[in-house]
């Protein structure tokens, strides 16, 4: 039997078969060739075998899903608050009113009242030290890149003293020794993995240290006999003539022990210590990705200086939705009700079983079951929120998580023991409708 991949049309024929069926009219003879080329591959890797609905329409398929965004919206059901690859922090509604407002000419660093140049730095700095309690505050592009930018300007052509305990992987594969490697600081590690007091740091200190690195540990959390020196210790033994640089992770601005929320450590304890103070701006924070820095004036002020802080400097849109984020905490009441991460980390046990029955109610076969939500983003190791889930048992979770896939909006899930979990917690009200709906549409679809 002949190979099928000896009967695919060539890219010409396939042109001219589209062409008169009026695909591809709307588009250039390059994207259109284009799209030929990869449909053709691709049929080459998988057999040769025609689709089904013919050369043509598959092509206009193909031309549909190239123009589609790649940076798509979709539905967040698995009730991972900071999913990292769901983008992590959704953004409150006077954010992305606030980032659509600057997307345009903005006054990014232009004075209004003088007819000057400003710093764009300025927009967030008011509210930053007023929430923290800082004397000073600077934004970069993200939480590592203001470590980089701190050791850089604060560590390089010296050494810089780092627990063994909090050597940790940030995330991405990227490490604390190889980001104070490139910082051009030297490393010196102290303690042991477990145990690291202050009397480890004295005895590495010397006239070459340049700064003093404490990392809060993300992701996993160490119990049992372990031991480490506060934050404040390394204030009083060293500041101000070592700095002392805190990386708190995730920018807890309010306490949410009362929801059950504990281990994180808050901005505002750190600032009080008299660390420089860096955090993420889209975890715990509710707001875009970006890189908080937070402390001492005369810190922060040899950061701003360095070369490298023009290299990591976050854009007008980041700025204004970051600014529209913290204006909203001086509210905390405000905060927990808009901010949608602490919204959901705050939800109500009710709350949430009542939204898990209107859905289960509009799918067929669907049980509630008690579960568990995760907060996600290195946030909160180790902690679970009940919550209520929404059940369905079927016979392939994977065919039927695929198909919820391809619904437009994509619907994301979890599956566990036969069935496919939805979870409330990260669902908003209106996007009830669309998860039932695509489950209904897949079902109907034999995705089961």
């Amino acid at each position: 039997m002949s190979d099928p991949r000896r009967r695919l049309p060539a890219v010409h024929a396939l042109l001219a078969e589209a062409g008169g069926a009026g695909v591809g009219r709307d588009v250039s003879h390059a994207v259109l060739a284009a799209a030929a080329r990869d449909l053709l591959a691709e049929a080459r890797r998988t057999g040769g075998a025609p689709p089904a609905d013919g050369w043509s329409a598959a092509l206009a398929r193909r031309l549909a899903e190239r123009e589609r965004p790649s940076l798509t919206r979709l539905v967040n059901a698995t009730g991972v608050v900071l999913h990292t690859n769901l983008g992590r922090a959704p953004l409150a509604q006077a954010a992305v009113r606030a980032m659509l407002e600057a997307a345009g000419y903005s006054a990014l660093e232009y004075q209004l009242d003088e007819g000057g140049r400003g710093s764009r730095q300025r927009h967030c700095r008011g509210l930053l030290t007023a929430l923290t309690g800082a004397e000073d505050a600077l934004v970069t592009v993200n939480a590592a890149s203001a470590v980089l930018l701190a050791l850089t300007a604060l560590g390089a052509g010296g050494e810089t003293i780092v627990s063994r305990g909090e050597l940790v992987e940030i995330g991405g594969g990227f490490r604390i020794p190889e980001i104070l490697a490139k910082s051009g600081s030297r490393l010196v590690e102290v303690g042991t993995t477990n145990r690291t007091r202050l009397a480890d740091y004295e005895a590495a200190a010397g006239p070459a240290t340049r700064a003093v690195l404490k990392v809060h540990r993300s992701n996993f959390a160490m119990t049992g006999f372990v031991a480490e020196a506060s934050v404040g210790e390394l204030v009083r033994r060293f500041a101000p003539g070592v700095p002392v640089v805190h990386d708190v992770g995730s920018g807890l601005l309010l306490d949410l022990a009362p929801w059950g929320l504990t281990g994180e450590p808050l901005v505002r304890d750190s600032v009080a210590a008299g660390a420089l103070t860096i955090f993420s701006g889209d975890k715990l924070l509710g707001g875009p990705q970006a890189g908080l820095v937070v402390g001492p004036h005369a810190l922060v002020e040899r950061l701003e200086g360095d070369p490298l802080a023009r290299a990591v400097r976050p854009d007008k849109t980041i700025l204004a939705a970051l600014e529209a984020t913290l204006a909203l905490y001086r509210d905390p009441d405000a905060a927990r009700r808009e901010i949608p991460v602490l919204s959901m980390l705050t939800a109500d046990p009710g709350d949430l079983k009542r939204r898990a029955r209107g859905l289960a109610r509009r799918i067929a076969g669907a049980r509630l079951v008690a579960g568990e939500s995760a907060v996600g983003g290195g946030s909160f190791p180790g902690v679970t929120l009940p919550t209520t889930l929404v059940a369905l048992t079927v016979r392939s979770p994977d065919t039927l998580l695929a198909a919820l896939r391809r619904h437009e909006p994509p619907v994301i899930a979890r599956a566990a023991d036969g069935a496919v979990l939805f979870d409330p917690r990260t669902l908003g009200e209106g996007e009830l409708g669309v998860v039932a709906d695509a489950v209904t549409r897949a079902l109907a679809a034999g995705a089961s």
